[in-house]
């Protein structure tokens, strides 16, 4: 009697324990579970703890709501211009709607991977090799929203799509090799020429440049000549007047000093000329000195109001002094007629 009491205890037991966990149901973060009673879908498990209808519920598919990778296998695709390149991809997917991904569509990653692989093929097959090769861009964005278009009646976000791997037959792959070594090469002439262009253009510039400064410069020199020129000759015209004014006030230290002056200036161009040998100085300095006082005196005795000499006793005085006047003497000797 015993035996059978704990054996229908423990029968109730493992019942119980049968009820609990079909009842009870926790959710892990990151998916969702459907419902279904008596096989028919009535609600969605979102992350937690739940409690279920013992025998009436259970639970459907458990969908991953977290972002998933589907690889795409590769394939051989015929471009537009007639090239074979094999290409494979990724894509990446997120499931929005748990219900419409598991009752939509039998097979989720295997759908959307079949669907991918036809449109890598339509897409690529539609363009050249050159623009399959450069523009990788162009091509995931217009897959992606295909692709995307197609899986949204199944709750379902393609949220990327890329081109792994494109690899055109090797014959191809040496010609476009060719073609790139030939195009640097060409680039490569093309900026030497530029170059050797420019540095013509600098040079001829710089010469251009240096030829007006040099122009500029010797007509800036003439011009300062001239003025020197100028000034000099309006300073020696205002000496000249200030000596004449003097002369006729009758100064003669002014008569002496324009005399002096002349005498000293001849006598420097006559010690710079390049040919001279041999400069005859005066044997006494003072015979400058003799020849003003010769002048003075002539000065004096004409007196004022004469014209060109005076009569005395012993004869007659002309404009000039008797005798001359020698440069290589040793005085200035002077004659009274």
């Amino acid at each position: 009697m015993l035996s059978a009491s704990l054996f229908f205890g423990l029968v109730l037991l493992v019942l119980a324990a049968v009820l609990v966990y079909n009842s009870v149901k926790i959710v892990p973060q990151g998916f969702e579970y459907t419902v279904e009673r008596f096989g028919r879908y009535t609600r969605t498990l979102t992350p937690g703890l739940w409690l279920l209808v013992p025998v009436m519920d259970r639970v459907g598919l458990k969908m991953n709501m977290m972002e998933q990778v589907i690889d795409i296998p590769s394939q051989d695709i015929i471009t537009r211009d007639n090239a074979q390149v094999t290409a494979d991809a990724v894509a990446f997917i997120q499931v929005m709607d748990a219900a419409s991904a598991a009752y939509e569509v039998a097979n989720l990653d295997r759908a959307i991977s079949n669907l991918a692989l036809t449109n890598v093929r339509t897409v690529l097959g539609s363009m050249d090799l050159d623009e399959i090769l450069s523009n990788r861009d162009a091509i995931n964005e217009r897959l992606l929203r295909v692709i995307d278009l197609a899986t949204n009646p199944w709750g379902v976000k393609v949220t990327r799509v890329e081109i792994k791997d494109l690899t055109p037959p090797h014959d191809i792959t040496e010609a476009m090799a060719k073609q790139m070594k030939a195009e640097r090469e060409k680039r490569a002439e093309i900026l030497a020429a530029e170059g050797d262009k420019s540095a013509a253009i600098l040079r001829a510039e710089g010469e251009k440049q240096s030829a007006i400064l040099e122009a500029e410069g010797r007509r800036e020199a003439a011009f300062r000549d001239a003025e020197a020129r100028e000034r000099e000759a309006e300073a020696e015209a205002k000496a000249t007047e200030m000596v004449s004014e003097a002369i006729a006030k009758g100064d003669v230290q002014a008569v002496n000093y324009f005399v002096a002056q002349s005498y000293v200036e001849a006598f420097g161009k006559l010690a710079e000329a390049k040919h001279q040998k041999t400069v005859i100085i005066p044997a006494e300095t003072a015979g400058l000195v003799g020849l003003l006082s010769g002048i003075t005196e002539l000065k004096g005795i004409a007196g004022p109001g004469t014209g060109g000499g005076t009569s005395g006793p012993g004869g007659s005085t002309g404009g000039s002094i008797g005798g001359g006047t020698s440069m290589a003497g040793t005085s200035v000797p002077q004659s009274n007629g």
